[in-house]
């Protein structure tokens, strides 16, 4: 077996393998929860041809076997600029032995992310993924875990909204990435985003039309995004745990859905338990947990700082 580039000749018989996937995770997930794996660049999920993507796949005797996808991050970035890659998809064909291309292909695209100077690669997996051991085998690590709520028909509890809520302006910005560090183990920010510049390029486009609770500083940010067709609604929800914050932040959330009558969704991570707990006290459940995973592929060193060479002094 051997690992190498894709070729335009591949591209059947990964659409192959990638239709095969789709059919038995359609029969094996609720409805909701495929659709959410799709739109949330969850492995095995979205196959991005038309974007500028690493692929790389695993041949036996002259047969495609396997394939791997990665992109930059946030999706669609210059992989020339990348220092952070997501890996969007990873299949190995009906017959062949998981267990032996998998991890071949993992290691393969993290060799090949580290000679592009990548400092990380980050995946997301559903909770007990076939796939999981083949990341972890090459050194993934679980940084945190991601649940969705899910109503068909949210219910809100009450018209009592926080005090010091407000549209967001222009500006905000900053006051919204130290919410963000203040809400966010260390831990995990350090490897998202661990500078402004960072985080407001992973959230470009994602704050304008929300809200905010503003107290002197901001304590918490709501926004609700119309799904249209078949997709729901998504509520977004950053919040510091100070009761009763979070079920009136619920309560607002719920209210800007207004008379829609489609579903509604929201991606919270473990240490939003109180806005989970919120959401489901008032009609959501949870839908799907998903396993963060990253490898650090470089670490990055401060710059030494210069020090004045001690002058010697003779007496």
């Amino acid at each position: 077996m051997k690992v190498r580039a894709a070729g335009l000749l591949d591209l059947a018989k990964i659409e192959e393998m990638h239709r095969s996937s789709d059919i038995r995770l359609s029969e094996a997930a609720p409805p909701a929860a495929r659709l959410w794996t799709l739109l949330s660049s969850t492995l095995s999920a979205l196959l991005p041809l038309s974007q500028e993507t690493l692929m790389f796949v695993a041949e036996d005797g002259g047969k495609v076997i396997g394939f791997i996808q990665a992109s930059g991050q946030p999706l669609g970035l210059d992989l020339r600029r990348a220092r952070v890659l997501q890996v969007l998809n990873l299949q190995v064909a009906d017959g062949a032995d998981s267990d032996e291309v998998a991890p071949a292909l993992v290691q393969h695209l993290c060799n090949q992310a580290l000679e592009r100077g990548a400092l990380r690669l980050f995946v997301r997996l559903p909770d007990r993924d076939a796939l999981l051991p083949a990341f972890r085998t090459q050194g993934f690590r679980q940084y945190a875990t991601e649940q969705v709520v899910y109503a068909d028909r949210p219910q809100q509890r009450s018209e009592q909204y926080p005090d010091g809520l407000r549209p967001v302006k222009r500006g905000d910005e900053r006051s919204l990435y130290q919410l963000y560090r203040k809400v966010t183990p260390q831990g995990v920010s350090q490897l998202e985003a661990p500078t402004y510049r960072e985080w407001r390029a992973l959230h470009t486009g994602e704050l304008a039309g929300g809200h905010v609770v503003d107290r002197v500083e901001v304590v918490s940010w709501v926004r609700m995004q119309r799904g249209g067709e078949a997709r729901p609604d998504t509520l977004q929800f950053m919040a510091l745990p100070e009761n009763p914050l979070p079920a009136e932040l619920a309560d607002f959330g719920i209210s800007l859905l207004g008379d829609s009558r489609a579903p509604a969704w929201s991606s919270l991570r473990h240490y939003d338990s109180h806005m989970i707990d919120a959401l489901r006290g008032r009609g959501f459940t949870v839908l799907l947990t998903q396993l963060l995973l990253v490898k650090e592929l470089a670490v990055r060193v401060a710059k030494p700082v210069r020090e004045k060479g001690l002058v010697p002094s003779f007496g």
